[in-house]
């Protein structure tokens, strides 16, 4: 095994991109090497401290140059990944790709994971999940086989999961005193769910007026009766070597969230039939939605523990 890992990020100045690179700062065997921007070609990458001449390369055509590079972030927004990959296909065939945007989540010469839900099989092209859809998966993966019928998720999430161009979604006298709803049918994270965690499920996501964080409500009717403590255990043991996602008895919070590489699940409340469940899961749409997802996996590829350089409490 290498004992360090020089890395490419394309794109990267988006508040993903920039999670990642402060990651990356503390990561002991990743080492940032190239990061490539349309933007900001030149100016010091200056987050990251481990290498004080690290400037942004321009991105302007599809030929990367990735001589030396082990493992490439595809950090661009959704649709824009594919003209890069293509020429890095061809030219680096061997080398490690993970993508965050949804454009290779339904791929199936890609490999989709969940960290803490599914194994990295032998896979150079890894595709990051969606935030919500990582939410939503936390939420129902212990317990899907208990599941009768469709699944209703709601979700919301702080202007960061808008992105950092300007939109009617992050615009802040739009989000003014408001929730904003949208894509109220067939949101691409839905999708994702859909296909890899639980296919009956509808998903309806909105936007709020604070920076980050996500929180999902899943409403879900049972098979057969159970009680509360019933449910916690079964989520407490799924997740028992999960090291990054906590179970409790209270409704986890987005403001105790928030910089955080962990998930949070509680208030699991079955009703007095015993066969209607409410969950809430929160994340970071930032980070576990995101950046630490990359890392783990990429570790994963790697062959070395999967939190390395997650610093978590």
């Amino acid at each position: 095994m290498k004992n360090k890992f020089n890395i490419a990020m394309v794109g990267g100045r988006g508040y993903v991109g920039q999670e990642i690179i402060g990651i990356l700062n503390n990561h002991p065997l990743f080492i940032l090497s190239k990061v490539f921007s349309s933007s900001a070609a030149g100016k010091s990458v200056s987050e990251y401290t481990k290498a004080i001449n690290l400037n942004y390369s321009l991105l302007e055509d599809s030929n990367i140059d990735l001589e030396g590079i082990d493992l490439v972030i595809m950090a661009l927004p959704n649709d824009d990944s594919y003209k890069y990959i293509k020429s890095i296909d061809k030219k680096y065939p061997d080398i490690i790709i993970i993508d965050l945007s949804s454009d290779h989540r339904f791929n199936p010469d890609w490999q989709y994971r969940v960290p803490e839900i599914s194994n990295l099989q032998a896979s150079n092209r890894i595709s990051n999940p969606g935030c919500y859809a990582s939410a939503m998966q936390f939420s129902l993966e212990p317990i899907k086989a208990l599941i009768k019928g469709k699944v209703s998720c709601v979700g919301i999430s702080g202007f960061s999961g808008a992105g950092a161009s300007p939109n009617e979604k992050n615009d802040p006298e739009n989000l003014k005193d408001n929730i904003i709803p949208y894509s109220l049918s067939g949101h691409t994270h839905e999708q994702e769910v859909s296909s890899y965690c639980y296919k009956d499920l509808s998903f309806s996501p909105h936007v709020g007026n604070f920076f980050r964080g996500i929180l999902i409500t899943s409403h879900i009717e049972l098979k057969d009766k159970y009680s509360n403590d019933k449910i916690s255990s079964l989520f407490k043991n799924y997740y028992e070597s999960s090291n990054l996602v906590s179970i409790s008895e209270h409704i986890p919070m987005i403001n105790k969230v928030i910089n955080s590489h962990k998930v949070f699940i509680g208030g699991i409340t079955v009703d007095e039939s015993g066969k209607n469940l409410t969950i809430c899961c929160v994340l970071d749409n930032l980070l576990k939605g995101a950046a630490t997802q990359v890392i783990q996996n990429l570790n994963s590829a790697c062959g070395i523990d999967e939190l390395t350089g997650i610093n978590y409490e």
